[in-house]
């Protein structure tokens, strides 16, 4: 055997060898990887409108026979609700997820009156999250006509930052949340990215803030995929769903309504938290719903 040969047969032999001691090794943390990954659940939450119903008992029968395990109640009184709604939830199999805002006046207000009056009733709303389980309490810093406003600058970025921290603080004594989220340029000039949310979310420095997404809002977004990651698992808390084209309910709007990217970045992650539905209805409510949850779940699947 000539040299050439002799170190063809030696290399092979020695990638045969280490392919022979590695490679199950690989296989078997894949294996494992992608069970872990499989069994990551979706779970899928209604706003209060969106099932049919007259009332709670009846909207939440609709929602346990569809697999439905989340709840997400306005907050505008909600306080007041507190015992309605518990007593409702007893013996069920579903959860409040996040509060939808529901106070009044803004945190980036140039007004005192008007940052005072959010302050008093967000704080208000925090309370009745922590009362009823809640995971957050959703807030915009500030829509585009809510006027007068704190200008777009690092000056008011820190005090958004330093702000939230007081309000993360009292939410986390509360046994909850405060979940920023991002909204697209045409609803507000502020916070228009994920990736944004969660870098104020670290900034306000408190475990009490969290960021969310929109898949509605995620327009503004280079990927349904990048921007649930720009948050992560530490930040993301909440995720809203509506159809991709005019905020109906998913499906209704044919094929432009494909989730999956997204999907798979939750699923890799191991998101435990909740997508839950915000959006209007064009068809049948219960018909079209019904057909919405099975299109999550395929493109879950599918992810």
């Amino acid at each position: 055997m000539d040299r050439r040969s002799f170190l063809k047969t030696s290399a092979a032999g020695t990638a045969a060898i280490a392919a022979a001691s590695v490679l199950p090794g690989c296989t078997s943390a894949q294996k494992a990887e992608q069970k872990e990954r499989d069994a990551v659940e979706l779970k899928i939450s209604f706003q209060e409108g969106t099932a049919p119903g007259a009332s709670l008992a009846e909207k939440f029968d609709f929602m346990e026979n569809l697999g439905v395990v989340g709840f997400e109640p306005g907050g505008r009184g909600l306080l007041g609700r507190v015992d309605e709604i518990n007593s409702a939830l007893q013996g069920r199999n579903i959860k409040v997820s996040a509060i939808c805002a529901g106070f009044d006046g803004f945190i980036l207000a140039e007004d005192p009156e008007v940052k005072a009056i959010f302050d008093k009733t967000m704080r208000e709303i925090i309370v009745a999250a922590g009362k009823i389980g809640s995971t957050g309490v959703i807030m915009v810093p500030a829509f585009n006509g809510q006027l007068p406003c704190k200008p777009h600058n690092q000056e008011t970025r820190d005090y958004l930052c330093a702000q939230l921290h007081e309000l993360g603080e009292f939410a986390k004594n509360e046994g909850t949340t405060v979940i920023l989220e991002p909204l697209n340029r045409r609803e507000a000039f502020y916070m228009r990215l994920v990736g944004d949310a969660a870098a104020i979310a670290r900034d306000a420095d408190s475990e009490g803030v969290k960021a969310m997404g929109d898949f509605w809002h995620m327009q503004e977004e280079v990927s349904d995929y990048g921007a649930f990651m720009s948050a992560g698992p530490k930040y993301l808390q909440h995720v809203h769903i509506a159809s991709r084209g005019n905020r109906i309910t998913p499906g209704e709007d044919g094929e432009l309504d494909n989730y999956v990217e997204g999907f798979k970045a939750l699923k890799d992650m191991r998101y435990d938290k909740y997508v839950s539905f915000e959006c209007g209805c064009k068809g049948e409510r219960a018909e079209t719903v019904t057909a919405a949850v099975n299109l999550l779940r395929s493109q879950w699947a599918e992810a």
